[in-house]
């Protein structure tokens, strides 16, 4: 009996991806408490990188949320929905081939693990941003648009996950040299990434990924 002819990959793009574009963009993640500066060198990072990218907040997710108050019985779920879509979206944009800078607080375990399974870990630089609590308080009070006490409380958590692939101090370092040192691991990274090693360690049998204490900063 003849052998039936097997089944080959249809011709063109996959559904979903640009044509002529790459599959997985790259993900620059800074991750930090509010008020360490994370925003600011995720503006001179779009400055000074040659390819383009594209800044996206979790600030201006929350922000497109129509202002009617929200119960405060809702408020959890109406927040970890907001989250939940800001990982997405990142992960689309990647997924089209975009380069995306990553603004991000992770003071809640489930959204490591969000990310880990949503972005490809090989593309991501987990850049963490440090800054002393005594500065992170003054930064608080000059702002006034955050809680008093918001970046103590996220501090610990924050950073309790695992290795970053680069990391900087805003105590002393400003946003341009940050941005620098960002850009010139860029064209150095070492494989595996952060990202591959903490979703190896998320796998079943793997160690909880806030039980490790984390090591400290340069």
């Amino acid at each position: 009996m003849p052998e039936s002819p097997r089944p080959t990959a249809p011709d063109g793009p996959r559904p979903g991806t640009v044509p002529g574009e790459p599959l997985t963009g790259k993900i620059i993640f800074l991750n930090g408490t509010s008020s360490s500066g994370k925003s600011s060198i995720a503006a001179e990072l779009l400055r000074i990188l040659d390819e383009p990218w594209f800044h996206m907040p979790v600030d201006a997710f929350h922000a497109m949320r129509s202002p009617r108050e929200v119960a405060p019985e809702e408020l959890p779920l109406v927040l970890r929905r907001t989250w939940q879509g800001f990982h997405r979206a990142v992960a689309g944009m990647a997924a089209a081939g975009n380069n995306v800078v990553v603004d991000h607080v992770l003071s809640e375990e489930w959204r490591l693990r969000d990310c880990l399974r949503l972005f490809e870990p090989r593309n991501v630089v987990l850049v963490g941003v440090r800054c002393s609590l005594e500065e992170l308080r003054r930064r608080e009070q000059a702002r006034g648009d955050r809680p008093a006490g918001l970046a103590a409380r996220q501090l610990r958590q924050v950073h309790a996950y695992g290795p970053y692939d680069v990391e900087c101090d805003t105590t002393t370092a400003s946003s341009v040299d940050c941005a620098r040192r960002i850009r010139s691991f860029l064209a150095r990274r070492p494989f595996p990434t952060a990202f591959e090693r903490l979703r190896a360690e998320a796998a079943p049998g793997g160690q909880p990924l806030g039980d490790r204490p984390w090591p400290p900063g340069p």
